[in-house]
């Protein structure tokens, strides 16, 4: 779960439901191909731009994102009907609805090509910025290149090795029951609506009242070298409070009791315990005495915190080696055995459009950050293994292990081209946002085979969303961050999958003695407990484990406020005390209205950043 390197996903919508891996169903009246229209792939690529924005928003928040299929099923459906009540036209069909939210997926999921990791931490290193046209360019680029590498892995491991996928069958499950319970699906839908109504509403709350932050009333005395500037350390200084609004309590509503306790614990061990040992010893600076320190307690915290993450995505991911291995071995023979099918993309249409996806990708790098021929090939042709294996582990497991491929290509590119930071951040980018955008599309293919719709027509739905996003959401990132030196890894902006990648890139770049006074002993000690609990993961009783904090939630805590992750326990319990209390609504409508809140408030936080942005250019 390494922060937009790992993607909330929304199965749990249909966790009280038995979901079966049912096979392929037609249920489009006997005319598979009769969903891909005009209004489904427009419709994807409109609500899919829109959703983009909730998940640059939520990565440069908290580095999640989300898997909008379901979502984007439920607002096409409502909004479709609606016209069609109001107008009398044509409701939106199952067929149709697997199209949009097919094509809305690969659009909401563009943040994941780069937009809040490696694109401003490659900023904030080196002072550059992209403009707007040069972004979208290597945004669709490092997309583009996710969808094509996940058309030909489609056949070998949904229908070959027959792997769950079970984000998709969620999916799937959802479609079906809403297009067979009519009264049931316009509930959901209003609840989604309704959760978007309330998230933006808490915004605008929040903009207008300039309601902040609520410290909680802890003081700690400091000592040694920062006693000379401070003399304690209270709840404000160490990101102790209540923060306003709903977004992070809808977070914490879906990601659960487990993941929620563990922030709590990682972010009082961090910011209440290890922060001040830091401040103590000289190793952070303490900033103004009535302000919230955390900029400055980040710049120590992420080394242990990154470390603990890392170490452990990449002890989970060796454990996959079985999988890596057959997903290679059937992509080199199995899969190229297979006939083609009349469903899929024409293999000269696919050839025609591979060739010039790679040849584009690399260029691009070349031009863009003057990475060099023979390693933008390279991270262009490790895109396809990091697919393989990306696709076989999500198919497995419902997690997409970007995170810890991220860093094996960073550490791949760190030696094969010591000290550059555009090739270890950019070519790396390309390789981990493609595995990632291709492990979600694979999802909604499996989503598709459920349904009986045709690859070929999801694979152009995926083409164009990918494009829509591309446009949208860089024009969102460059509008919530118009200066992401000043304003990330900040108090306002965790963004703590930036810390990460630029932690790594600046090992790379500058060596360890650049690092701060006591951050090598916390690395060694996070990594030492990252590797432990993954191993206590693997090898211990489920039933043990499910009771065991997370690591990698810990590890994610040291980089975000003590506040969020309040804000995530107090979404889990209620969550938890819902289930309890009325298991079959909550399970129908808890995480629709926990999406849509976060729906809401993010596009609600985009417009007030555009506001902003207006006020500034009248002023100027």
């Amino acid at each position: 779960m390494s922060q937009h390197e790992s993607t909330v996903t929304e199965a749990s919508l249909e966790e009280s439901a038995d979901i079966a891996i049912d096979a392929p169903v037609d249920l489009v009246a006997g005319e598979p191909n009769r969903g891909f229209t005009l209004r489904a792939v427009l419709t994807g690529m409109c609500l899919g731009s829109a959703l983009s924005i909730c998940n640059v928003y939520l990565g440069l928040k908290i580095g999640w994102g989300m898997n909008m299929s379901i979502t984007a099923a439920l607002l096409a459906l409502g909004i479709w009907n609606a016209w069609a009540t109001a107008t009398g036209g044509r409701e939106m069909g199952i067929g149709e609805n697997n199209i949009n939210q097919t094509g809305a997926s690969a659009a909401a999921a563009i943040s994941s090509a780069g937009l809040v990791a490696p694109i401003p931490a490659w900023t904030i290193i080196t002072g550059q910025e992209l403009s707007y046209p040069l972004l979208v360019m290597w945004v669709l680029s490092v997309g583009l290149v996710g969808v094509v590498v996940a058309i030909p892995l489609r056949r070998q491991l949904i229908e070959v090795d027959k792997l769950p996928f079970p984000g998709g069958i969620a999916t799937g499950q959802t479609l079906k029951e809403l297009y067979a319970k009519g009264a049931e699906a316009a509930d959901r839908v209003r609840m989604l609506f309704a959760g978007m109504a309330a998230g933006a509403l808490s915004k605008i709350i929040n903009v207008v009242l300039g309601l902040h932050t609520i410290p909680l009333p802890l003081s700690l005395s400091a000592g040694g070298a920062a006693a000379t500037k401070v003399s304690a350390y209270t709840g404000q200084n160490l990101t102790f409070g209540l923060e306003p609004g709903l977004l992070m309590i809808a977070v914490g509503g879906i990601v659960g009791l487990r993941a929620s306790l563990s922030m709590l614990a990682g972010g009082v061990l961090a910011w209440g315990v290890l922060l001040p040992y830091a401040l103590d010893q000289g190793w952070a600076e303490p900033g103004k005495p009535d302000a919230a320190w955390f900029s400055q307690g980040v710049k120590w915290l992420l080394w242990p915190g990154v470390a603990m993450m890392v170490t452990s995505s990449l002890t989970s991911f060796a454990f996959s080696w079985r999988s890596v291995g057959k997903a290679v071995m059937s992509a080199l023979s199995g899969g190229a055995k297979i006939e083609e099918d009349p469903r899929d993309v024409p293999k000269r249409t696919y050839m025609a459009i591979l060739a010039a996806v790679l040849a584009a990708s690399s260029i691009v790098q070349m031009l863009l950050f003057d990475i060099k021929p023979h390693l933008a090939i390279l991270g262009v042709l490790l895109s396809f293994l990091m697919a393989i294996v990306a696709g076989r582990v999500t198919g497995e497991t419902n997690t997409t292990p970007v995170g810890a491929m991220g860093k094996v290509t960073q550490l791949t590119f760190g030696i094969l081209d010591p000290g550059n930071v555009a090739s270890n951040l950019m070519a790396a980018n390309v390789t981990g946002g493609a595995a990632s955008q291709c492990g979600d599309l694979l999802h909604d293919l499996k989503t598709g085979s459920m349904i009986g719709s045709w690859p070929r027509h999801q694979a152009y739905s995926q083409l164009a969303g990918v494009v829509g996003g591309a446009v949208v959401g860089s024009a969102a990132y460059m509008i919530l961050i118009p200066d992401p030196k000043g304003m990330l890894l900040t108090d306002a902006w965790a963004a703590p999958a930036v810390a990460t990648w630029k932690a790594v890139a600046e090992i790379f770049a500058n060596g360890i003695s650049a690092m701060p006074g006591g951050s090598l002993e916390g690395m060694v000690i996070g990594g030492a407990v990252g590797v432990l609990g993954a191993l206590a993961e693997r090898f211990l009783p489920r039933k043990v484990v499910t009771w065991m904090p997370s690591v990698v939630s810990i590890g994610l805590a040291f980089t975000v406020q003590v506040y969020t992750s309040l804000a995530f326990l107090v979404g889990a319990v209620l969550m938890a005390v819902a289930q309890k209390l009325s298991p079959q609504q909550t399970a129908k409508y808890g995480i629709v209205i926990c999406a849509g809140i976060i729906a809401g408030e993010s596009l609600a936080g985009v417009g007030d950043a555009l506001i902003n942005m207006a006020k500034a250019i009248s002023a100027g």
